[in-house]
């Protein structure tokens, strides 16, 4: 069985100077730490030979002042970095580029790249910006959404990982995933199925369907899909939800009480060519905590 593991050694944290581009920097430290793996920052400054891209006529000296102004980035995400998990090794890399071109080519290389859900430029009462969008579609390893959550409690760190599961292949590099994330933080896993996803009067579905067979049979398809991953982590303790609703509902309510929800970039359901579905899209804009998009096994090795 693959193990969905991107290759790449490196957690990598998009840097823009906004406290939540420093909030998933704490996240990513402690990630890299849990791995044993590099953190790389990263951050992109968006300049075309003599001018500030969109601010025409700007010349050298403002370069050079956007240029100090990003080293300080850098530095002050360093300096976060270090606090989270001292020892470490932090790499910092300024480039000049858009952001969501100069991450995707990091993706190539990492092990998964990080994210604030909102940064400077974002719109206010948006909770997740273009850039997180368009790079969880289209980055070639997992991406990772720091959720700020307000009134956070003491048993956070001791909350779970939540996983959707379609029963599909689709999903398996999003149960590697997120079975890695459990076992690395020592707390369970929540599986959701969401094994009807249709609007149906319940009337006419009472007739049609035998509801109790139905979810004899979806609760036989998540058992098939964790069985492999369960002997894999024999140490990660599984709750399986098995639910008549619609999937990004039923993983939205889960993350009330979870760390980190896990999804696949795209479904069962999705348009050939769409990269990012419709479930993780709303996942991805209205979790509760923080959100992990993984792109099927099969892509990322094409």
């Amino acid at each position: 069985m693959a193990d969905g593991r991107h290759h790449g050694r490196t957690v990598v944290v998009g840097v823009d100077g906004s406290e939540s581009a420093l909030e998933a920097v704490r996240w990513g430290a402690a990630e890299a730490a849990r791995r044993n793996v590099t953190l790389r920052l990263v951050t992109a400054m968006a300049w075309n030979q003599d001018h500030v891209i969109g601010r025409v006529g700007l010349g050298g000296d403002y370069r050079d002042i956007m240029l100090g102004a990003a080293r300080r980035q850098l530095a002050e995400a360093a300096g976060v970095a270090e606090e989270a998990a001292a020892g470490r090794p932090v790499e910092q890399q300024l480039v000049v580029g858009f952001p969501v071109p100069v991450l995707r080519e990091e993706s190539r290389r990492a092990h998964m790249i990080v994210l604030g859900d909102r940064g400077h430029g974002g719109v206010s009462g948006l909770l997740v910006g273009s850039v997180s969008v368009a790079l969880a579609a289209q980055a070639e390893c997992p991406v990772v959404l720091v959720r700020q959550e307000e009134g956070r409690t003491a048993d956070e760190g001791s909350r779970p990982v939540v996983v959707g599961v379609d029963g599909s292949e689709i999903s398996e590099a999003a149960l590697a995933f997120a079975f890695m994330a459990a076992s690395t933080r020592g707390v369970p896993l929540v599986a959701v199925h969401a094994w009807w996803d249709l609007v149906m009067d319940p009337g006419m579905a009472a007739l049609l369907f035998d509801w109790e067979a139905v979810e004899a049979d979806e609760n036989e398809v998540l058992a098939e899909r964790l069985a492999g991953w369960s002997e894999k982590y024999p140490d990660v303790r599984v709750h399986r939800v098995v639910t008549h609703d619609r999937p990004a509902h039923a993983l939205i309510e889960e993350s009330r009480q979870a760390q980190l929800v896990v999804v696949g970039s795209r479904g069962r359901g999705a348009a050939a060519g769409l990269l990012l579905g419709s479930v993780s899209h709303a996942v991805l804009h209205r979790a509760r905590c923080s959100v992990a998009v993984v792109r099927p096994l099969d892509e990322k090795e094409n």
